[in-house]
């Protein structure tokens, strides 16, 4: 596509801030939750990340499309965001394991974007003044009409949205022989996630988000994982009820994101929404276990109350984020259970924290020895 073909695209904010670019994609409007990006690749990634869904993502790199996209990296079964924008926006890529252009992956998933925006002075802005609803639109002489509806925009505060991204029947992943069973609630599960669980010899069957405790039990899991996704976990009843549920069972447990939140408010730790969140692969969280820092993909506006978590005599905080110390991760002191606030998998982010794949594992395995009765 030539530059001179592509329309004018208007960026408007919540507060009544304007941002002047170019389109990307299909010429659209585009409502969402504004937040910014740090990490330097992975958007493909990114962007099929269950988690952002109903979220304006701004991408802090420079340059975004320049390697194309490959069908191996996608995190669920399309685009998840609600809209992009970005400095550049390459329409050609050099990427020799690449399927298709990313300007190609927007029309196919009918999803709009701005480029040619001054995302510097838009990601400053945001951090002074916090996330917000925004609007992107091609329709730039339709602004007083984009700002009303802007305005009747509910906020993330509050809202449920795992039941938008949530697989609508149960599915497997794995294969059947294998040596233990775990049985996933997906809130918004990444590919990634399932990919970790099978090669560490565990079949998977995940479940709805709304699924009974009774429910999975049927199938006889060996242990239980809860899921990332977007949204703010406190109108997630069905699923704090499950976390409980697995909990009082002592059945191995882990949760990721949502799922961390969701296991916290299941024992009356709260949540709050975060000023901006943290959303990248270069996040610094300290492991108190081991006292080794760790580097880790992060992608969340909600967190854990860090002085209820301190106070909680079942809790333990397992690890702190070192740029704001935040909780990053829980650990139940007499219960089967553990969960942390980042993204282990590594899709994309480095890979410092895959071994707590390997600890799941573990706890299963020590579950499963100890119901075996001796003759």
């Amino acid at each position: 596509m030539s530059y001179k073909t592509r329309k004018k695209a208007i960026l408007i904010l919540a507060d009544g801030t304007k941002f002047f670019g170019k389109s990307i994609g299909p010429d659209g409007t585009s409502f969402g939750e504004i937040c910014f990006n740090t990490g330097m690749t992975g958007y493909q990634e990114i962007f099929t990340d269950p988690s952002y869904f109903g979220q304006l993502m701004v991408t802090t790199n420079a340059h975004i499309g320049n390697y194309g996209v490959f069908k191996d990296d996608a995190q669920s079964d399309g685009i998840k965001i609600a809209g992009l924008i970005c400095k550049n926006f390459s329409y050609e890529f050099s990427r020799p394991l690449a399927d298709a252009s990313l300007e190609n992956y927007f029309n196919v998933n009918d999803l709009f974007g701005i480029s040619d925006v001054d995302t510097r002075a838009l990601v400053n802005y945001i951090r002074e003044n916090g996330a917000m609803n925004a609007v992107i639109s091609t329709d730039i002489d339709r602004e007083e009409e984009l700002i009303k509806e802007l305005s009747e925009m509910p906020s993330m505060e509050g809202l449920e949205l795992a039941s938008k991204v949530s697989t609508k029947e149960p599915y497997f992943v794995g294969r059947p022989d294998a040596e233990f069973k775990v049985a996933a609630l997906d809130l918004g599960i990444k590919t990634n996630i399932l990919r970790h669980l099978s090669e560490r010899n565990i079949y998977v069957k995940v479940f709805p988000y709304d699924t009974s405790f009774e429910e999975m039990q049927k199938w006889e899991p060996d242990g239980f994982f809860i899921s990332n996704g977007p949204g703010d976990p406190d109108p997630l009843h069905h699923a704090q009820d499950l976390a409980r549920e697995i909990i009082k069972n002592n059945l191995p447990l882990f949760g990721i994101c949502l799922g961390h939140q969701i296991i916290a408010l299941a024992n009356g730790i709260p949540t709050y929404k975060m000023f901006n969140g943290h959303r990248g692969i270069n996040h610094p969280v300290i492991n108190l276990d081991t006292g080794k820092g760790e580097i880790t993909s992060q992608n969340h506006g909600f967190a854990v109350d860090k002085a209820v978590a301190e106070f909680n005599k079942e809790f333990e905080i397992s690890h702190i984020h070192l740029n704001d110390q935040t909780v990053a991760g829980l650990k139940m002191k007499n219960k089967n259970c553990f969960s942390v606030q980042y993204h282990p998998e590594a899709g994309p982010g480095p890979n410092d924290t895959i071994y707590l794949f390997d600890e799941f594992y573990q706890n299963i395995k020590n579950h499963s020895s100890k119901q075996v009765q001796p003759i």
